[in-house]
Order: C-alpha cells, then sequence, then structure tokens
C-alpha cells in the first residue's frame, strides 16, 4: 500500500502523537489528585489554572505553529521534541500555583500542540490518494499511548513519587526521539509528495486558501462547532475523572481500564474511519462524527453501573478515532495543501482553546454543585445544535476549483 518513504513518514506520525499524550488531558489529568493534594487546591481552582495555562498555549500555537510552513521539517521537529523533553522535566518541579500554571502551559503547548501538529501536517502535506488511511495510522500511535499509559501510570503512581515519573518521562523524551526522527526525515522535505497522474491534475486544480480567507468562510465556524466537541467535552472527562469516579461509585481502576476499550474502539474506528475518507471524503462523513459522542452523553446521564463507564467510553473512542482522521483531512480537502501548516496550526489552536474551555467549565459547574448527570446535558445541547448545523450545509462543503 505505502512505499518506503511514505511508511517513515506514517511512522513518525505514529511516534509523535503517541508522545504527544504527555500533554494530552487524559495524560494530565491521572496526575490531577496528587497535584491538587499537594498544593491544596479544589476541583474548581484547578480547573481555572488548567484552563487558563491551556488558553496562553493556543494563542502562542497560533503564532510559533504557522512556522512549519517555512522550517525544515527535520529542524522543526528537532525543536519540538527539546521543547517536550524541558517542559516535561519542569512539570516534576511544580512547587506553587505559579509553577503548575507554567509547566502546564509548556505541557499544553509542546504536547498536546506542537507534537500533534508537526505529526498531522507532515501527514497531510505529504499524502493525497491515501490521506485517510495515512493519518489514521499515524493517530494509532495516540490511541496505543491511551491503550497503555492509564493502566500503566495509576501502577507506577503506586510506586513512585509523581515527581520522579515526570524526569523519566523528559529522559526517554530526549533519548529516544532525536535519533528516531533524524533517521525517519533525513531524506523527506516539504515538496515530498505521494503522487499520481491523477492527483496531480486534481492538487493543480484546487485553490489553496491563506489562513486569512479561511476565516473569512462561515463553512469554518460550523465544521470548528463539531471539531470542537471532543475536545472541550473530553477534556472535561479526562481532567475529572476522579470527580466521576466518586459521583458514580465506582472503583479506582474502573476509568482507567475504560480507557483500554476507549483506545481499543479508538483503533478500529481510525483504520475504518482512514478507508472511509479515502472512499466517500471527509466532506460526506463529518456529519455522522459526533453521533457516537451524543449517545455516550447518554449513557453517563441515564446509567449508574461500573458498566456503563466501559459503554460510555467505547462510544466516545469512536467519535474520537473518527474526530483524528476528520480533523486534519477535511481542511486538506477544502482548502488545500500549500497553506495547510498555517490552517492546522489555527486549527490546533483553537482545540487547545476548546480543552480550555472544558476545563473551566467542568470545574465551574462541579464547583456549583451540579452532578455529572446534569453536565452531560449540557454537553449532549452542544452536539445536538452542531450536528444539526453541519447537516444543513453539508452538502456546500465542496473545494473551489480553479
Amino acid at each position: 500500500m505505502f512505499n518506503k518513504l511514505s511508511l517513515k513518514v506514517i511512522i513518525f506520525g505514529f511516534i509523535f502523537t503517541f508522545f504527544s499524550s504527555f500533554g494530552q488531558s487524559f495524560f494530565l489529568g491521572i496526575f490531577n489528585e496528587s497535584i491538587r493534594n499537594e498544593l491544596f487546591i479544589s476541583h474548581g481552582q484547578f480547573g481555572s489554572i488548567y484552563a487558563s495555562a491551556t488558553l496562553l498555549s493556543s494563542f502562542v500555537l497560533i503564532w510559533l505553529g504557522k512556522k512549519i510552513d517555512d522550517i525544515n521539517i527535520s529542524k522543526f521537529a528537532f525543536l519540538v521534541i527539546l521543547l517536550l523533553s524541558f517542559s516535561s522535566f519542569f512539570f516534576s518541579k511544580i512547587s506553587s500555583i505559579t509553577l503548575l500554571f507554567i509547566s502546564i502551559f509548556f505541557m499544553r503547548f509542546s504536547g498536546q500542540g506542537m507534537m500533534s501538529l508537526t505529526a498531522t501536517t507532515t501527514i497531510s502535506r505529504y499524502f493525497t490518494k491515501s490521506r485517510g488511511k495515512a493519518l489514521s495510522t499515524g493517530w494509532f500511535g495516540l490511541s496505543a499511548a491511551e491503550f497503555i499509559l492509564p493502566v500503566l501510570m495509576i501502577y507506577l503512581l503506586i510506586k513512585i513519587d509523581w515527581r520522579t515519573i515526570w524526569v523519566y518521562i523528559s529522559l526517554l523524551v530526549l533519548i529516544i526521539l532525536p535519533v528516531i526522527s533524524f533517521y525517519l526525515l533525513k531524506n523527506l522535505n516539504f515538496d515530498s509528495r505521494e503522487q499520481t497522474s491523477e492527483t496531480i491534475i486534481k492538487d493543480q486544480n484546487i485553490k489553496s486558501w491563506k489562513r486569512s480567507d479561511v476565516l473569512r468562510d462561515y463553512r469554518f465556524y460550523i465544521i470548528c462547532m463539531n471539531m470542537l466537541a471532543m475536545p472541550w467535552i473530553a477534556t472535561g472527562v479526562f481532567v475529572y475523572q476522579s470527580f466521576i469516579l466518586s459521583s458514580k461509585g465506582w472503583g479506582p481502576y474502573i476509568i482507567a481500564q475504560s480507557f483500554m476499550i476507549y483506545s481499543i474502539t479508538s483503533v478500529i474506528t481510525l483504520f475504518i474511519a482512514g478507508i472511509l475518507v479515502d472512499k466517500f471524503t471527509s466532506r460526506k462523513i463529518i456529519v455522522y462524527m459526533n453521533i457516537p459522542f451524543l449517545l455516550a452523553s447518554f449513557v453517563l446521564y441515564f446509567f449508574e453501573s461500573p458498566f456503563s463507564s466501559f459503554v460510555f467510553f467505547s462510544l466516545l473512542g469512536i467519535s474520537n478515532g473518527f474526530a483524528n482522521v476528520l480533523g486534519s483531512s477535511t481542511w486538506a480537502e477544502i482548502y488545500g495543501v500549500k497553506f495547510i501548516g498555517s490552517i492546522k496550526s489555527l486549527t490546533t489552536a483553537l482545540m487547545v482553546f476548546a480543552t480550555a474551555f472544558g476545563t473551566a467549565l467542568f470545574g465551574f459547574l462541579i464547583d456549583k454543585g451540579l452532578s455529572i448527570e446534569q453536565i452531560s446535558i449540557v454537553s449532549g445541547s452542544y452536539m445536538v445544535v452542531s450536528i444539526i448545523a453541519v447537516f444543513l450545509i453539508r452538502k456546500k462543503l465542496n473545494p473551489v476549483f480553479l
């Protein structure tokens, strides 16, 4: 299916999405309770700090992320690796609210922001005909991390101090990633493309939108409504997983175990989504992306048994699998690939912003005394509106041909 160079691009994407997990909410949420206990802060206080730091990282990402269009990918990747290693080490030094804010900013910017941006932009730019399958395979790295890391971290936290874990993470990033990235990217440049005679003609005829043009397109905002549902709602669930456990009366390992189901359904859906995107296009599939997520909110509202956690996370995983692929391929299909780096830096920043919003909102609602069932109603209502909006414009989601 893929030649040698194509496989290197996909493996690069896989590794970077895997290591982006250290800045993802599902991973940072594991350390929520340990940090709150040391700093004597509430759920709402932690959420406000997390949200404000994440918000700042999204603004910085809009500016720095677009540099991926101008800098050699090998050099850009190396800088991102150094930043992630430094951020992980700095996270181990949290001893005050100020350092917590700075640490979360660095982790969100370097991990969720720059690592995932580097992976998805490289794959989206290189692949054309097989973009869907390539993105789904690359995003498998994050799904693998979601399967392995929660249970592993819960086990390690019993044996090792949480600060020591972050020092090990920093060393792991610094030792492994530079060597692997150099090998995978040494023959790759921004002009490297997966091309056939058919895709060359097609690419030449599609208008490539600049970021300023995209911001004037109303379709962009409706698509974003759907794309951002997963970041803000799922982040709230991940960061406040300890609140959900106590609210539902589940055992301490239920959500960590549910993450394994979540990662399995994410992986299965990733590959299905990749095939569907290459066959039908992202524009036709995006309407259905958040329907499983909407059903998941119903499960969280109506059911109390521990088994419902596995159902909830499995449905969440289905929408996540679609979102990971569609979140990159949709923009490339509609707006072209020439300026995809700057467009992706914007959408990635919006995604990071959405996680900040979700964290702040969940923390605020929890401190106001709302139950997880009531919060699920708020989340479900948003998804209903966004699904209806994208359904109404589904026939207008086409690229502009020159």
